[in-house]
């Protein structure tokens, strides 16, 4: 079989049918994340029509989420955005408040000279420019851009980013009112090897395996709202001394990138646990934790949230296996002799993929769970962002679940499966502890808060030059990100502060 794109005078034919199907879910799933029609009509008779206006558009803003071009956006307010960061004049016009901001949460720092330079550093990081390095920001800082101060202070200065992370995660959380954390990584695409942490291995932010640093963050967030006040750099186990796949050229750089000895390779859902951990002796505790599948695949993971008390919100694999929630283990007939029978289910687990297929078509119910940017029939005038959804309640299966569980029965919870109307299966699958009586329309609006931290990732990397940082050691990397956090958290703190009462700036 065969199917074809239709745009304008052209036809694209794609040999495989299977491939194009794949390809049009992807379409469907970037349609809801980046709330924009793709261009791209429904396929009858294999055959689909595409609005090349609509879909120049579409990829146009998909390259920008993918990182691919710079066209980000840092806002002080609801109604001013400007590309690349703050213009000086909406810098003079918050200046008071941005040195407040600043001397609450630099308050850690044991110097004056610290304070100073961290308010400096996170003023170039808003100011407009392209490139937010050390050389370029010190250009534009005037008679503060002093580029050996502000190099020592960022890659050398021996402050600890934790101290000003929590100072952050206070300062935010009384106005954010978190209610989920939600854990994710993000590439920093590199052309050479010397920084710490460098590898090939795989990364979104690229879409494949290439040469990079892989940041690990943990962002407070709520529906209207999210900052990242935790990070960590990934050390992948080629770094590892010790490790089966340590690279001896990677594990002898060690000492010049300044990697502290007792750092080894930790599996990045672990080290989501860990932030959890630190986040937690703040002060900070949130009942609530949302990932993607590259966590919410792990059961180890999941049952560490569990065992931290955390109700859990995470996307999975479809493959995925598990047991129907209204399947019980049976016990088989006692012969007498040997070893009596142990109670266990009667037939072997299904892939979530397998189990909403066949509930079917029919199980998917509308749900509703925000409303976007663009113009559209929403209450207050934007387009609703809208999908079908399928809920089971199923026992997922495994060996670390079983070992963990107390008996034959193996615990129940929440699957939650988007179908949309048009396609022929689900696109997408999450798994949630939540009690047996959430709301199928809290589960959805749930499982996608998680769009919120693409949104920061967006504006830290193309308006706040959070990808921009030329250092190679340990402690500039986490310095770098710290500062750009603590930008982000003070552009989100005045849209909230300025956005009309009653509304929810993105």
């Amino acid at each position: 079989m065969s199917q074809y794109f239709e745009m304008g005078d052209q036809t694209l034919w794609n040999a495989l049918n299977g491939a194009a199907r794949l390809f049009l879910r992807h379409m469907a799933l970037y349609e809801a994340e980046m709330d924009l029609p793709s261009g791209i009509g429904p396929m009858e008779a294999d055959a689909c029509q595409i609005d090349p206006t609509d879909f120049k558009v579409f990829v146009e803003a998909l390259l920008v989420g993918l990182g691919q071009v710079a066209c980000g956006v840092a806002c002080l307010s609801a109604s001013v955005c400007v590309d690349g960061g703050v213009t000086p004049d909406e810098i003079a016009a918050v200046r008071g408040e941005l040195e407040d901001f600043a001397g609450e949460v630099f308050e850690p720092f044991a110097r004056n000279d610290q304070r100073r330079w961290g308010q400096v550093y996170v003023r170039g990081l808003l100011t407009d420019g392209k490139r937010k390095s050390v050389e370029p920001m010190a250009a534009r800082l005037g008679e503060d851009g002093n580029r050996q101060a502000l190099a020592h202070f960022v890659t050398t200065s021996p402050w600890d980013p934790s101290h000003i992370r929590a100072r952050l995660a206070w300062k935010v959380e009384a106005v954010i009112r978190p209610t989920a954390v939600v854990f994710d990584d993000t590439g920093f695409l590199k052309d050479g090897d010397a920084s710490a942490c460098v590898s090939r291995q795989y990364t979104g932010t690229a879409g494949k395996v290439t040469n990079c640093q892989v940041g690990v963050s943990l962002h407070l967030t709520s529906p209207h709202a999210s900052t990242a006040v935790n990070w960590r750099l990934f050390l992948p186990e080629t770094w590892a001394a010790g490790s089966p796949k340590a690279d001896p050229n990677k594990v002898a750089r060690r000492t010049a990138c300044g990697i502290p000895d007792d750092i080894g390779h930790v599996e990045k859902w672990q080290t989501a646990l860990d932030m959890v951990d630190e986040t937690r002796s703040w002060g900070i505790d949130v009942p609530l934790a949302i990932a993607d599948a590259g966590y919410g695949d792990a059961a180890a993971f999941r049952l560490g949230l569990a065992a931290r008390g955390l109700n859990y919100v995470v996307g999975i694999s479809t493959t995925l296996s598990a047991q129907p929630g209204q399947a019980v283990p049976v016990t088989g007939d006692y012969s007498g002799t040997g070893r009596p029978p142990v109670a266990k289910y009667p037939n072997k687990p299904q892939s979530v993929r397998q189990l909403v297929i066949a509930a079917g078509r029919k199980a998917a119910k509308p749900v509703q769970w925000r409303e976007g940017s663009r113009p559209g029939t929403g209450r207050s005038g934007l387009k609703r962002m809208y999908s079908r959804f399928v809920t089971l309640r199923i026992r997922p299966a495994g060996r670390e679940i079983a070992r963990a569980t107390d008996g034959p029965v193996l615990p129940e919870c929440w699957l939650l499966a988007e179908w949309p109307a048009r396609e022929d299966e689900p696109v997408q699958f999450w798994l949630s502890d939540l009690p047996a009586d959430t709301p199928l329309t809290t589960l959805v609006r749930l499982a996608k808060l998680r769009w919120r931290i693409e949104h920061d990732y967006r504006e830290m990397k193309q308006a706040l030059g959070l990808a921009h940082f030329e250092g190679r050691t340990w402690r500039g990397w986490h310095h770098h990100v710290t500062l750009v956090s603590v930008a982000h958290a003070f552009c989100t703190l005045q849209r909230l502060a300025r956005a009309p009462k009653g509304t929810a700036p993105a």
